[in-house]
């Protein structure tokens, strides 16, 4: 480390200039990788994928979206009876004006069951093809247009639906990307300019908008290569913003404490990245552990997350190491004003937290463990799949439409419905046997070219409740069981099987993932913190955190706890199926980040000191407020985050954000340094042969010994 800080310290104006061309560059090219991005969910290989491109291939459109439920109410004291054929002729224009789209209605199903009790509302089933353009706009518009230039005069028409109901009826809200990454540059501004009390607040920022220009520019080509989900961007600029802020605090930290311990400023770089810059390292690259481990999953837009995301931790390091230290080499002194706050002594405040934690570790210990175990319980209650369709809008147009039908007897399973793909000649025989299956309302066989082609038809099966989540599938898994081996059957797919497909295809890998990220984490931070048990700690007390944190968003999200006070969105009754995956493979690096950090510099207390508890206190002394701050710059991208249109976007920044502030307090404050302090001396436990084998030297591989030597600060 020493040789490249005084590589970046001599040809510093050389690595400005790259890192100018790169912003400009960068602001170029962000533009175009956005509009590469995709929003497809599909899961290849899995029956229900393979079901719903077989009938997207049939008659194009349905299988993997959800439909429209387009409304026609009739003026009051006007039933539908003996108005039949107008109804019909306004949904009929539908297809005839908007390309793409299949209804299903009671003129080709014959089937009464498509108006409400009251006899003043009739529906309509109307599926599309899914355009997996981040700039596509919904149908809604289009359909309800088509719908108002056929309709009886004086009739309503309103059009709901999942997808309808989760934007309120249009596609406007949030600041966009942009605008997020204001936000989120504006509190980590405040923050900065707390912790420095100088003009040095500006120097992340600049590292960090380097480092996310740097990550589109490496984004561009992935883009080319495989499809990348439009949920990278925002993690790119988020996160991203965080992460190479943080990663600059630590080193811009680091650097004014050696200053103030009287260094001149070329050599308190280099001790700077002698320090930070090997704990940057280790934590960059348990970052990208943590997201890289989404390859092991048969998931195409997980993967790309997994790529994508990456690429932010190795760009912030890649950043952080270079530009920081060239601008601090040349200008850093200068712009170190008026240097309000001084890094020459440990913080007070932390100093007296930490000899608490060290004397009462017991205490501290049991009840943190206590507290993480009872979220923990809370995530046994977990419902993975999607926010139910109470939750995802209570005003609007879809919402009105929604309410009309179930006002008149409809259930919300309509909008849900389960396609089964027969042969024609067999389609009766299927229909008579899915309306045996308990679970389902009605089984509809339309007729017409529309859902009938080369001699195959399309079945429509509708539950008596939406299927989004696990707990609400079983009524899919015993439709797929009594279609299993009959005679003309196809496919059977739909949300509700794709939820089924998804739960096999993720969480059924998700021992492997684990397990992956575990081991390849733990060799890195044995190599880091020169111990065995050290690390062992970290990733038990992760994943510990990781639980918690998803039982607070089975509480917050699920049951409603708070989403309805801050957000306004009552309870989803489930939490989106791929949110949690996302929170783990994100939580995990991030978190960890805290953890080398602190423990990097415990240990680098205790090589001096060679006493574990006055290790721990000037450890946590020294970088507490540097943690703490890190994780609420963290914080605030990830409640930017949380201001963007759509609730899986929002549920999946406060996942993150909660998870952050758990774990830099409960975990990083509380049990790291009571932990730490009742292992003593078995924390640096590192056997000659292992230390061999990972290149550490052997004055660092210590023997552990039963007596601990109490500390007077501490005692």
């Amino acid at each position: 480390m020493r040789r490249w800080a005084e590589f970046v310290l001599r040809h510093r104006r050389l690595v400005v200039l790259f890192w100018l061309a790169v912003v400009i560059i960068g602001a170029a090219l962000a533009g175009k990788v956005s509009s590469r991005m995709t929003i497809d969910f599909s899961l290849p290989g899995q029956p229900g994928t393979e079901a719903a491109q077989k009938i997207k291939a049939l008659v194009g459109n349905g299988g993997d979206t959800n439909p429209y439920v387009v409304t026609v109410t009739l003026p009051a004291g006007t039933p539908i009876t003996g108005h039949e054929a107008e109804v019909a002729r306004t949904f009929d224009a539908i297809p005839a004006r908007v390309p793409n789209l299949r209804v299903v209605d009671e003129a080709n199903t014959h089937d009464k069951a498509f108006r409400t009790k009251d006899d003043r509302t009739a529906y309509a089933l109307v599926f599309w093809r899914f355009n997996p353009s981040p700039s596509a706009e919904l149908l809604t518009k289009p359909i309800r247009a088509a719908a108002e230039a056929a309709k009886p005069a004086g009739a309503t028409v309103g059009v709901t639906g999942e997808d309808a109901l989760a934007v309120g009826g249009d596609n406007s809200g949030g600041p966009g990307v942009l605008g997020e990454t204001l936000l989120g540059a504006v509190g980590a501004l405040a923050v900065l300019a707390f912790v420095f009390g100088s003009f040095l607040a500006l120097l992340p920022l600049i590292v960090a908008a380097a480092s996310i220009l740097g990550t589109f520019i490496l984004l561009l080509p992935i883009t080319y290569l495989t499809d990348v989900s439009f949920i990278v961007q925002f993690l790119v600029a988020l996160v991203g913003l965080g992460v190479a802020i943080d990663y600059s605090l630590l080193f811009v930290t680091r650097w004014r404490e050696e200053r103030d311990h009287g260094r001149e400023n070329h050599e308190a770089v280099v001790v700077a990245m002698q320090t930070a810059g090997s704990a940057i390292v280790f934590s960059g690259v348990t970052v990208a552990i943590g997201l890289l481990a989404l390859v092991v999953l048969p998931v195409p837009f997980m993967r790309s997350m997994g790529y994508g995301g990456a690429l932010i931790p190795l760009a912030s390091v890649l950043t952080t190491l270079s530009l920081t230290p060239a601008i601090l080499g040349g200008i850093g002194p200068r712009v170190d004003w008026p240097k309000i706050r001084h890094e020459n002594r440990a913080s007070r405040a932390w100093s007296r937290w930490a000899r608490l934690m060290v004397r009462r570790r017991w205490v501290a210990a049991l009840l943190a463990l206590a507290a993480l175990g009872v979220l923990v319980g809370v995530l046994t209650g977990i419902k993975i799949g999607q926010a139910s369709s109470g939750s995802l809008a209570s005003s609007g147009p879809a919402y009105e439409a929604l309410h009309t039908l179930e006002r008149g007897g409809e259930n919300t399973g309509i909008l849900t419905p389960i396609e089964v793909l027969t042969t024609t000649d067999r389609a009766p025989d299927v229909a008579q046997r899915l309306r045996g299956v308990d679970g389902v309302a009605r089984v509809l066989v339309p007729t017409g070219p529309g859902s009938n082609r080369d001699g195959k038809t399309v079945v429509i099966a509708v539950p008596k409740g939406e299927t989004v989540n696990s707990k609400s599938v079983d009524v899919v898994r015993r439709v797929k069981d009594a279609t299993k081996g009959l005679p003309g059957v196809l496919g059977v797919t739909g949300l509700g099987a794709a939820q089924i497909d998804f739960l096999s295809a993720v969480y059924g890998n998700f021992p492997l993932m684990l397990g992956l990220i575990a081991l390849l984490t733990y060799v890195l931070l044995v190599r880091a913190f020169r111990s065995l048990l050290l690390p062992l700690k970290a990733v038990l007390l992760n994943v510990l955190s990781l639980a918690a944190t998803l039982g607070l968003m089975v509480l917050f999200w699920q049951d409603g706890h708070g989403s309805d006070t801050i957000f306004g969105i009552q309870a989803t009754g489930a939490v989106t199926f791929w949110i949690p995956m996302m929170v783990f493979a994100f939580l995990f690096g991030l978190s960890m980040d805290y953890e080398v950090f602190i423990l990097s510099r415990v240990r680098e207390e205790y090589d001096a000191i060679r006493d574990t508890d006055a290790a721990v206190v000037e450890g946590i002394a020294r970088t507490g407020r540097l943690v703490t701050c890190a994780a609420l710059i963290l914080f605030l991208a990830f409640a930017a985050l949380a201001s963007g249109p759509g609730t899986d976007i929002k549920t999946l920044a406060t996942g993150l954000g909660i998870g952050i502030l758990l774990d830099a307090t409960i975990v990083r404050s509380v049990l790291v340094p009571s932990l730490v302090s009742l292992f003593g001396r078995w924390n640096w436990y590192l056997p000659a042969g292992v230390a061999r084998v990972l290149r550490v030297p052997e004055s660092h591989a210590l023997e552990p010994t039963v007596a601990r030597r109490p500390v007077e600060p501490v005692g």
